[in-house]
């Protein structure tokens, strides 16, 4: 069986970290079925964009193809020029896949609009059905409530012709179902890495470590500081790393100044993904602050390292959190956040780091990802 992934987030020029977990599942897949990856890149600045990358790794045959985003100041006409010059390099991308590698059995388009629409205007001409996968917050935060009537009715057409539609969470999934854009789906959680590490020990108490973009409206990392400081007025051992970059980052370093947390508070900026675990090996635990994750990652990575973890009920994390690795709060609750923090470091021992692990390697292994992807694809293509 040979299946084209078509993204419409993956690690690129402009940001090498962008969709790197769809990356991950990619190549999950690739261990399991005959696997080509077509990313479609938009790059901006003056003259033509770069040639056309190609490269073979883990069994995965990766395509990328640029076009020129299209800078004009007026919204829909921007938009129109865009679409147009994503549809021709995905059409030169498709035509170069087919040359070398032949027709694919199955198209899995990853995100809407621009990759389900592709797949389903190429399959209709083709005899290839395609799968949708989801992993968007939009559908949790309200953004794709807001958007207009035209947009809805082209999304819920789009996933009533897939042949399967899976979602990275139950929490994602079910509000898909919601929404009326499916009946149904398969759930396929992203592959946590770090699980072939070395498991590093318990770290010291009040060491905590944010990973995140520094988008305060999601991630909600101001509460993180804020609750730093409600946290050493019990303990002063309390620190805080945070990890990642982002349009608030100058707004959340005066926010550090303003608590009086300049000597406690490091922004060590977007580091490489190895980098990351790193640091989370010498944390003693991880925060996820987020008021919206469809999956959350990071939960799952510091878990991996046999970290514990203090998440927010804000979707993803719920898949992950039980009594023996973490504690669950409610979103925008600095107080709470606080408590959870002095808890945490009062009770330390009980956390340990070979259970903390053991409560996600068996579930989100890259070969377990892979496996669900293959029985997903065999039920899509009628393929044994």
């Amino acid at each position: 069986m040979h299946v084209l992934f078509l993204p419409k987030w993956y690690p690129g020029q402009k940001d090498p970290q962008l969709g790197d977990f769809l990356r991950k599942q990619a190549l999950a897949a690739a261990a399991q079925v005959r696997l080509s990856i077509l990313h479609v890149e938009a790059v901006s600045g003056s003259g033509a964009p770069s040639d056309e990358a190609l490269r073979t790794e883990d069994g995965a045959w990766e395509l990328t193809v640029r076009y020129r985003a299209s800078t004009l100041g007026l919204a829909p006409v921007r938009k129109a020029v865009n679409l147009v010059r994503y549809w021709r390099t995905a059409s030169a991308g498709w035509r170069r896949l087919c040359a070398e590698r032949g027709r694919p059995d199955l198209i899995h388009a990853y995100i809407l609009v621009r990759p389900v629409l592709f797949a389903w205007w190429t399959g209709l001409r083709h005899g290839v059905p395609y799968i949708v996968s989801e992993q968007s917050s939009e559908y949790l935060d309200g953004t794709y409530q807001r958007k207009g009537a035209l947009f809805h009715a082209l999304s819920r057409f789009l996933f009533s012709r897939a042949a399967a539609v899976t979602a990275v969470s139950a929490w994602l999934g079910d509000r898909l179902v919601g929404l009326g854009l499916c009946h149904r789906y398969e759930i396929v959680p992203n592959v946590i890495p770090g699980l072939d590490r070395p498991l590093p020990p318990a770290g010291e108490p009040g060491r905590f470590l944010v990973v995140a973009d520094l988008v305060d409206r999601t991630k909600n990392v101001s509460g993180v500081l804020r609750a730093l400081a409600m946290a050493r007025k019990a303990n002063g051992n309390a620190h805080l790393s945070v990890i990642g970059d982002g349009a608030d980052r100058m707004m959340l370093e005066r926010l550090t100044t303003e608590l009086g947390l300049t000597e406690h508070v490091r922004f060590l900026g977007r580091l490489a993904n190895a980098q990351v675990l790193d640091h989370m090996a010498q944390a003693f635990a991880v925060i996820v602050n987020s008021n919206v994750e469809t999956f959350s990652v990071v939960t799952g990575e510091a878990l991996a390292q046999g970290k514990p973890v203090i998440a927010t009920r804000c979707g993803g994390p719920q898949a992950f959190i039980t009594e023996s690795n973490g504690l669950l709060i409610d979103p925008r609750d600095d107080a709470g956040l606080a408590q959870a923090m002095l808890s945490l470091m009062r009770q330390a021992p009980r956390y340990r780091p070979a259970e903390i692990r053991h409560s996600v390697s068996e579930r989100f292994s890259p070969q377990a990802v892979g496996m669900a992807f293959r029985s997903v694809y065999q039920a899509a293509t009628g393929h044994g």
